[in-house]
């Protein structure tokens, strides 16, 4: 079986690509910042890179007439919320015309792989307290250029499936973390800051933004097992979320990394720079559509993922 993942170097990406590895799958993947290769350590002689931005088509369908999937994981974007901020134009070339881009390349090959889409749970942005938990039909209504461009490449995905019968299934994970997060995200962040606290390398501060916010954490182990989950058994043209279905404020789990860390004397302190002027208060996900459809649940404890999390800083710092 050969599968093609876009953005294979990232964070999920990287994972992902060692879980199909594990199943004996040819790995293929197309990358474009060679700066994340570290997250490629130890198997990266094994599957076979290829230099594209998603943006340039014929380099893209090159690539794919290459590889020839039987399946292909789409988890490149541009993900980073100031990024996005900052520069919306390049989020939608990157997330909507880039995901664009490949399913025109695969009509034009005439081939027809299993196609995941991978979108986000930011999509549905503000939901009312009677959304919660949110199931799949729950209106979307994004409030940052990220969720907005998703929110538009999920939906041309269902277009291809209607109009093209592209064999797509959709899926908006809620937040995943891990070992190789970048710190720019909030739990890698804390880790990092409470390693770099415990070998001397900072001040005991630890800058952080709105910890009464709640989300919805799944271990990145537990996604891309769902990510595999979903094109083996999920419907062609359905949407599914991808959660563990709890919902937790960002300051518990900063008490947990600090309690693993047994540091004292700690300040928390705000910073303007990581609080988001339209944050959303709360994301809590309803996965039973996804569980019915495959069996699929995560099995990762939270407390076990945290440690993980901790103890891949305490190693790369």
């Amino acid at each position: 079986m050969k599968a093609l993942i876009t953005g294979i170097s990232g964070f999920a990406g990287s994972h992902l690509a060692e879980f199909l590895l594990d199943k004996d799958y040819k790995v293929f993947g197309n990358f474009y910042d060679k700066s994340t290769f570290s997250n490629l350590d130890g198997f990266i002689d094994k599957i076979e890179l290829f230099e594209c931005d998603m943006r340039n088509y014929n380099n893209l369908k090159q690539i794919i007439k290459k590889a020839q999937p039987d399946e292909i994981y789409h988890l490149a974007a541009i993900s980073f919320f100031p990024t996005a901020i900052k520069n919306p134009k390049m989020t939608f070339d990157a997330n909507l015309y880039g995901t664009l881009n490949l399913y025109q390349a695969i009509i034009e090959l005439k081939i027809n792989p299993k196609v995941l889409f991978v979108g986000s749970a930011d999509e549905y942005g503000v939901v009312n307290e009677n959304d919660l938990p949110i199931k799949e039909n729950c209106p979307l209504r994004p409030v940052n250029p990220y969720s907005i461009s998703k929110v538009s490449a999920d939906l041309m995905s269902y277009f291809y499936f209607k109009n093209n019968n592209l064999n797509i299934v959709r899926v908006r994970p809620f937040n995943h973390i891990g070992a190789r997060q970048s710190f720019n995200f909030v739990c890698s962040s804390f880790a990092k800051q409470i390693t770099e606290i415990e070998k001397g390398l900072k001040k005991p501060i630890i800058r952080v933004g709105n910890l009464e916010t709640k989300k919805d954490f799944t271990d990145v182990r537990d996604m891309v097992n769902a990510y595999w989950f979903a094109l083996q058994m999920g419907e062609y043209g359905e949407v599914y979320n991808i959660c563990m279905g709890e919902a937790r404020t960002i300051r518990s789990v900063l008490d947990l990394l600090l309690n693993l860390s047994k540091l004292k004397n700690i300040q928390i302190k705000q910073d303007p720079a990581k609080t988001r002027l339209l944050d959303v208060k709360i994301l809590q996900g309803d996965f039973s559509k996804f569980k019915n459809a495959t069996g699929w649940k995560s099995e990762i404890p939270f407390e076990k993922t945290i440690e993980d999390l901790l103890d891949y800083w305490r190693k790369k710092t």
